[in-house]
């Protein structure tokens, strides 16, 4: 196995360049929160501070609870300080396994918001989770796993697999499905209620609305359909259970 580029080993010099929360909270229950990260990051052989300590310790958000020691800490404060440890060292790799769990909604989206932030900046961020919806929110790419196998992997919108399919709302229903119906690019156009259902891959919204516009039609709202990744696991999973099985 090589990361970035170079073969992964013990003492491998480029695991100094990874970052990695895995399983439960493990620390050192007679030393504070700041005496556990700074044992931790000693066996970089590296002078402390981290050069991201700031950072992680604002995302952990322990503030004077940071000098005491863990023994008293509630498992949501131990579950805070997780990411910390690897966060401090400004990765260029970060490695996460259900990053999420213990934290409340806010905690979870300031966690959600840094690796953004992360990935933008270059560093290459992995998740493992069976939280959809968050990674979902999160994740550019995807790959799915079913009881040990490979299922599917590639882009998040690929894997939702987007159609172009956009919801539209005119004050004229059936000619607006008429001047949908002609326009260059669009596959199916069906009517639902006072809804138009438009099929048009690699054609933006914009355009629909100017076409209905142009001929005098009002659009009240426009939007495109989208399916969730949860949705997705399942259709891509269905039946994988008992495959696996024979």
């Amino acid at each position: 196995m090589t990361i970035l580029g170079e073969p992964v080993g013990l003492g491998a010099t480029v695991l100094s360049r990874v970052g990695v929360l895995i399983d439960g909270p493990a620390f050192v229950p007679h030393l504070t929160g700041r005496a556990n990260l700074r044992l931790l990051w000693s066996a970089t052989g590296q002078a402390w501070p981290p050069p991201a300590l700031d950072d992680a310790l604002d995302l952990a958000g322990l503030g004077d609870a940071l000098d005491r020691k863990v023994k008293g800490y509630s498992m949501g404060m131990k579950q805070r300080l997780i990411p910390a440890q690897a966060l401090m060292r400004k990765p260029d790799v970060l490695i996460l396994d259900e990053p999420a769990n213990g934290l409340d909604p806010g905690e979870v989206r300031a966690l959600r918001e840094h690796l953004g932030e992360l990935a933008r900046c270059g560093a290459a961020v992995l998740v493992s989770s069976h939280q959809f919806a968050e990674v979902q929110q999160l994740a550019t790419h995807a790959v799915v796993l079913n009881h040990g196998r490979l299922i599917a992997a590639g882009p998040m919108d690929e894997l939702l697999g987007d159609a172009g399919t956009h919801l539209l709302q005119a004050d004229d229903t059936a000619r607006a499905a008429a001047v949908l119906r002609a326009l260059p690019g669009v596959a199916t156009v069906m009517t639902r209620r006072d809804e138009i259902v438009v099929t048009a891959p690699g054609v933006p919204s914009r355009d629909l609305v100017h076409a209905l516009v142009t001929e005098g039609i009002g659009v009240m709202s426009v939007q495109q359909e989208s399916k969730c990744l949860e949705e997705a696991f399942l259709t891509m999973t269905e039946g994988d259970g008992e495959r696996a099985a024979r």
